[in-house]
């Protein structure tokens, strides 16, 4: 089997383990926004915004370490023992600061004790789970890390409908469990319902821990640490991409328009879905073949593909727009902010394409240009949410998501060209991502509601890429015939 197909593969395998579980998410999405109003969705949304913070944090770009010492030392035992053992104990470390201090962050983060308590129990679980599911990817066990995957979302879909749904049913009013259950909110149980799940997952693990000798290389730690450590602020640049809209959507124009918003842009989960497993395949595909003759050649077909379904991802979505609010969005509430989507649909294809570039600054171990890349669009989502929310509203939030991604993959691009030249067709992608965008604006302008429009340019397209890369398509996924 080619490389191209391995990499086909794994991604495809991927992308199951991601498309199952944010498809469960999506239709949870309908759940919630039916059992919840705005204002409580809203702090749903705040809850998984700490989350993806604390994880950075308590990852400390670890996980990405791990797969460039690994690929770099020929699989040593050392870098996986040294990397487990590293968050192992540190994430003990960090929860047990988090506990001692939660009185004053109780107060900081205005959540409930229960919650709070909750939210530390899932990092923990989390953290643990890190390495070895980098583990399953680095060394192609892709079925596995699938399985495991969807049997996470699985069981806390399964919690969801349990607590939300079936319970208040089972149990009758007037007793004391039903008061019980009902003197706390609804979000408590969507966030129970999360730990239930990462509990569960992380038992499957075990097995596999007991065979994770731990182990310490200091030296080796410096330097995964010295590697990992642009990348760990990396992530936090781009949480403050991804939730500071949310917030300062929050804080200007109230938590009910927040909720709608973040409903709303959930909707771009499609793309993320797409630019997700694309990552989990590509990431140690790019390690693993960094040292062949050719990688920039392949790393430049990977790209043009990767355009190639983002567009067609993000048209699709688009076309069916009328279709996915029905089916997902079940309060009219909700529908305000449903002007941002092909904005925040053209922003994740550049996020993807970004993550694409970011190849070059991971192989060269200049993990500070991530940094500065992911400092510079954080900083354009800060000042233009601050600036053009109270004049053009939440639109100012999807916009500001837009140019700061499109400014960090511009970044990337040039001075990727200094330190690792990668032939990319760059004048071809380019007119992919714009024709694709300005179909999907008219789609959602013009023809929001007129599918025989729809339908014709989204075939006038198909055409398109047919004419511009049916030789990029059959170098990626053509079997290769050993001589």
């Amino acid at each position: 089997m080619s490389v191209y197909r391995q990499f086909a593969k794994d991604t495809f395998i991927y992308g199951l383990a991601s498309v199952l579980p944010r498809a469960v998410n999506v239709l949870l999405v309908s759940l919630h926004t039916y059992v919840l109003l705005p204002d409580a969705y809203a702090v749903n949304t705040k809850f998984y915004v700490l989350i993806a913070f604390f994880n950075a944090l308590f990852t400390y770009g670890m996980e990405t370490a791990f797969f460039r010492f690994y690929t770099r030392f020929d699989k040593d035992p050392k870098v996986l023992r040294t990397a487990f053992t590293s968050l192992l104990v540190s994430s003990i470390l960090f929860a047990g600061l988090l506990f001692v201090f939660r009185e004053p962050l109780l107060n900081i983060l205005e959540v409930r004790e229960e919650i709070y308590l909750v939210f530390i129990s899932i990092l923990l679980l989390d953290t643990w789970m890190v390495i070895p599911y980098a583990y399953l990817r680095v060394t192609h066990r892709s079925v596995k890390f699938a399985y495991y995957r969807i049997f996470h979302v699985a069981v806390y879909a399964f919690f969801n409908l349990f607590f939300l749904i079936w319970l208040p049913r089972i149990w009758k009013e007037g007793t004391s469990v039903f008061d019980w259950y009902m003197s706390q909110p609804k979000v408590y149980y969507i966030f129970l319902a999360n730990l239930i799940a990462s509990f569960l997952t992380f038992l499957l693990f075990v097995p596999m821990l007991m065979r994770f000798k731990l182990g310490w290389d200091s030296g080796l730690w410096k330097k995964m640490l010295g590697y990992g450590l642009p990348v760990m602020w990396a992530g936090i640049f781009y949480i403050i991409n991804e939730n500071f809209d949310k917030l300062a959507l929050d804080y200007y124009l109230g938590g009910e328009v927040m909720g709608a918003y973040s409903a709303v842009y959930k909707i771009g989960v499609f793309m993320i879905l797409f630019i997700t497993a694309f990552r989990l395949g590509a990431e140690p595909f790019y390690f693993n073949q960094s040292k062949e003759k050719d990688a920039p050649v392949q790393y430049a077909h990977i790209m043009t593909a990767f355009v190639v379904l983002g567009s067609l991802i993000m048209l699709s979505v688009v076309m069916f727009l009328p279709w996915i609010v029905w089916i997902f969005i079940r309060n009219q509430a909700y529908l305000k902010a449903l002007d941002i989507v092909p904005v925040i649909l053209l922003a994740y294809l550049f996020l993807g394409i970004y993550f694409n570039l970011s190849v070059w600054y991971k192989l060269t171990d200049r993990t500070r240009y991530g940094m500065l890349f992911s400092f510079i669009g954080a900083a354009i989502t800060v000042l233009l949410n601050i600036w053009l929310i109270p004049k053009i509203g939440y639109m100012a939030s999807a916009w500001a998501t837009l140019a700061a991604y499109l400014v960090m993959t511009v970044l990337s691009f040039w001075t990727g060209k200094k330190y690792y030249h990668i032939p990319y067709q760059t004048l071809k992608v380019a007119f992919i991502v714009l024709t694709s965008a300005v179909l999907s604006f008219v789609m959602y302008e013009f023809f929001y509601r007129n599918w025989i429009y729809k339908s014709l340019l989204f075939t006038l397209f198909l055409i398109l890429i047919y004419r511009l890369e049916q030789k990029t398509f059959q170098a990626l996924f053509v079997w290769k015939r050993k001589k």
